[in-house]
């Protein structure tokens, strides 16, 4: 986790303002607006109708674009009731943009921008991404010009009008604006057609402004077809050991009670913990263990330490992971404290004992004072450099020497291989992966899901684990590195929905030990009030909570099973204990309510299901066991459900 995601964050009165009072279950959004101002459809029903909004700058001779993406502008973001507000900026060029729901399947749309610089570009526009699996075969009509179809290939006439209609398979999408725009469609190097509407010209002005207002209504066929699920319990594959969380400490004031909060009503299987290296042992020539045995241990250390002797208590294996270096360990001219964002430390690679012995020195101190034998060690994102950079030759070398020295220090705590910034950097990990050396040292494969999550990246990262025969682990689940700066988005069923949607496809696809939630703390809290991000109020759980209690709920011990789902808007996975006849079947339906008929269990007696939504908190709500031994439960829209069921 890049140490830019520390919740001691000073707010602005105007942020505060927003964030006061917001109560999570009010929020009904049916238009999927993300952080930094992209809409990604409108929900009918529970059923998404896909576009992609942007804000986009293009330089002259289509040369080179910069738009609105994850992480890719600083942004902020606010909900007052039905209306999501979003304030950003591109290339200079500054934008607010309102989204206000207004009815089923209507959102209107207010757009402010102000160039901030004085230059030449092909334009600034607003883009509407059309995705050609609903609209390959659509057209888009601007005004009283002839209808253009979606497929061209290079950019259209330029059209002018005050409505703009989509037709798609299915889909019809129609822009209603307060004054005529000119729009073209251009097909991108990607293959995805986007609609483009001007907004300023080729030659910007300092200080040149515009507005932009108009409404979208979506419409379209509402899928409500029944779903079937088949479980094939004979094939059972990896332990899900069950949901885990990070404990890095980083705010006294909020971190205890919601800690406390998590661990008294959810089951926590996994733990990570940090090792506050740099406060462990700030100068070369000092002895801490020595010091710890003498009872002089740091404050910070301390209280890092009785967090892994706590959750260790209640059974959990315990990760160590480092972040800040202390400054005799780096080459000379590195400063390891005082930088933010992407420090990328390099080690001193001359000083390698010194730093096995001081790294191995903790764990023995964290061994000998607090009964904790750490699972696994590892430097966080080290392939980025959040905040110890290595190579991928340097990350195999370090998992051998660390590995060799604690073994002969009578640890028994190994390395994570990776520990990645994100599932793109896989090939970090292929030198250690590769050598065999290295693989007595390695206790688990892990990276972090904050982006690059498609099925064959995550299917790589499944197989290097079943080549090592270890364990896979994602050190840190969540999907969005930035959320912290717009908090608010926490509240958003949209995220939640978003983030239980990975979480369910990567226990299908790697069969993971543990999704280790980034964090079970106030940093990216699952909880809202008691003054987490400025919010009064109770401390209370959120949507987001509800869904990983859910998750939380699958039986100990078990292993996953394959299944088949024949419909695609449908994510699920499947566990099962077979020596207690223990299952549970975690179900995200993406689209409209529909049944589902689970299929392949064993003959059981009972089940419960649970749903969570933007309307219900894990709510039992009503299943039942056909005489062939089927299992049926209605799915409500764009939800998440769970059955668990027993004999």
């Amino acid at each position: 986790m890049k140490d830019v995601k520390n919740t001691t964050l000073v707010y602005t009165v105007a942020t505060l303002v927003v964030l006061l009072g917001l109560m999570p279950g009010t929020i009904s959004a049916q238009t999927e607006v993300m952080a930094w101002g992209n809409m990604t459809g409108i929900r009918v029903e529970g059923q998404l109708i896909e576009f992609e909004s942007s804000f986009r700058v293009v330089e002259t001779g289509w040369t080179d674009m910069d738009f609105t993406g994850r992480e890719r502008q600083n942004t902020q973001y606010s909900r007052s009731g039905e209306a999501q507000t979003v304030k950003s900026s591109v290339k200079r060029v500054n934008f607010e943009q309102t989204v206000e729901d207004k009815g089923k399947g209507i959102a209107a749309v207010s757009l402010s921008y102000t160039s901030d610089t004085a230059r030449r570009v092909e334009g600034v526009y607003y883009g509407l991404e059309l995705p050609s699996k609903r609209y390959a075969t659509g057209t888009v009509k601007v005004g009283n010009a002839a209808p253009i179809p979606i497929t061209l290939n290079g950019t259209s006439r330029k059209a002018s009008g005050r409505q703009i209609t989509i037709e798609g398979e299915g889909r019809n999408i129609a822009i209603n604006f307060t004054s005529a725009v000119t729009a073209f469609l251009h097909k991108e190097q990607n293959g995805e057609t986007i609609l483009y509407v001007e907004l300023l010209g080729a030659n910007l002005k300092k200080g040149q402004k515009g507005k932009l207002n108009f409404t979208i209504t979506a419409s379209g066929d509402i899928d409500n077809a029944p779903v079937e699920i088949v479980v094939n319990k004979n094939a059972p594959g990896r332990l899900f050991a069950g949901l885990g969380g990070n404990f890095r400490l980083q705010n006294p004031a909020n971190d205890p009670k919601v800690i406390d909060y998590c661990l008294d009503n959810m089951r926590v299987a996994f733990a990570r913990v940090e090792m506050p290296w740099g406060t462990w042992q700030p100068n070369e020539n000092s002895n801490p263990l020595e010091q710890a045995r003498a009872g002089e241990l740091n404050p910070r250390v301390k209280s890092s330490m009785e967090i892994a002797q706590r959750l260790a208590a209640k059974g959990m294996p315990v990760i160590v992971s480092a972040w800040f270096p202390p400054t005799w360990a780096l080459y000379p001219g590195q400063n390891a404290f005082g930088r933010g964002g992407i420090a990328a430390l390099k080690l001193d690679r001359n000083k390698d004992k010194q730093i096995y012995n001081s790294l191995t020195d903790y764990l023995v101190c964290l061994k000998e004072t607090y009964g904790v034998e750490a699972y696994a060690f590892s430097f966080n994102e080290s392939d980025l450099g959040i905040n110890v950079l290595h190579t991928p030759e340097e990350h195999a070398a370090f998992i051998k020497g660390l590995g060799a020295h604690m073994a002969s220090h009578g640890l028994a705590t190994k390395m994570l291989l990776g520990d990645n910034s994100d599932a793109t950097t896989f090939d970090f990990i292929l030198p250690a992966l590769n050598d065999p050396e290295a693989h007595k040292y390695i206790a688990a494969v892990s990276f972090h899901s904050w982006r690059g999550c498609d099925d064959e990246t995550l299917k790589r990262w499944a197989g290097s684990a079943r080549q090592l025969n270890v364990p896979l682990i994602v050190g840190e689940g969540s999907t969005d590195a930035a959320a912290w700066r717009y908090p608010q988005i926490f509240l958003e069923p949209t995220f939640a929905l978003y983030e239980i949607n990975l979480y369910v496809r990567i226990a299908a696809i790697c069969q993971p030990l543990s999704i280790l939630q980034w964090q079970l703390t106030s940093d990216y809290s699952l909880l809202w009030g008691a003054g987490i991000y400025g919010s009064e109020g109770e401390l209370r759980p959120t949507q987001r909570f509800w869904n990983l209690k859910q998750l939380a709920v699958t039986p100990e011990e078990s292993f996953a099973l394959p299944f088949t789902c024949n419909k695609e808007e449908v994510n699920c996975a499947a566990f099962g204990n077979l020596t207690r006849n223990e299952y549970a079947v975690h179900i995200v339906n993406n689209g409209a309510g529909r049944t589902a008929t689970i299929k392949g269990l064993p003959a059981l007696t009972t089940v419960k299901a649970y749903a969570t939504n933007s309307a219900t908190s894990m709510q039992q709500i009503k299943s039942s066991i056909s005489a062939d031994g089927s299992i049926s439960v209605e799915l409500p829209p764009a939800g998440f459900v769970t059955l668990i069921a027993t004999r």
